[in-house]
């Protein structure tokens, strides 16, 4: 039986954004650091064997947008909404999946080989969480009030319960870790 953990990856401003209105991010940097920030995102990275993401065509690979920052070497399954051969770019195999983020999440788990799927994107993780494919929820909530912008769960059609597995804050961030429960 795959033993692969699915889960919702993603830093958020404290108003719950993941992106500003552009779809910029620089606005997650700048903030005070301390080691015990880097190890609790540490600790995730090599538990990773896949991941699923959102893309349009080559559009995500074009524009240099690595997840994480090319420190997984971990295959990538991208949501689009045409048919694409499968791309392979600094040693990372980019999938493209048509239309069905189940068969998505299915491909990153045998690939995953055990390990952890992550989630990128928010209609990615809204469409999971209402499949009922998301496992955990995983945030690193930055200090900074962003007003609007693209939003990581506004947009569920139903309450999702969950249970709360982890809190820690040490320099800025504060790290949260929750079991989804329905």
């Amino acid at each position: 039986m795959d033993k692969s953990r699915v889960f919702i990856h993603a830093t958020v401003s404290l108003d719950g954004f993941m992106a500003d209105p552009d779809g910029g991010i620089d606005w997650m940097e700048g903030f005070p650091s301390a080691p015990e920030d880097q190890d609790v995102i540490g600790e995730t990275l090599p538990e990773l064997g896949a991941i699923v993401g959102g893309a349009n065509k080559t559009q995500t690979i074009d524009d240099g947008e690595i997840p994480y920052g090319a420190m997984v070497k971990a295959p990538v399954y991208l949501m689009t909404h045409s048919a694409h051969e499968p791309i392979e770019k600094n040693g990372v195999t980019y999938s493209f999946v048509v239309d069905d983020v189940a068969q998505a999440v299915d491909s990153a788990k045998q690939a995953a080989g055990g390990k952890w799927v992550s989630l990128l994107g928010g209609s990615i993780s809204r469409q999971c969480l209402e499949l009922g494919l998301v496992d955990e929820i995983q945030l690193h909530v930055v200090p900074i009030l962003l007003g609007q912008g693209i939003s990581l769960f506004t947009g569920l059609s139903k309450h999702i319960k969950l249970e709360r597995i982890e809190t820690s804050a040490y320099a800025s961030e504060a790290h949260l870790r929750y079991r989804v429960l329905a």
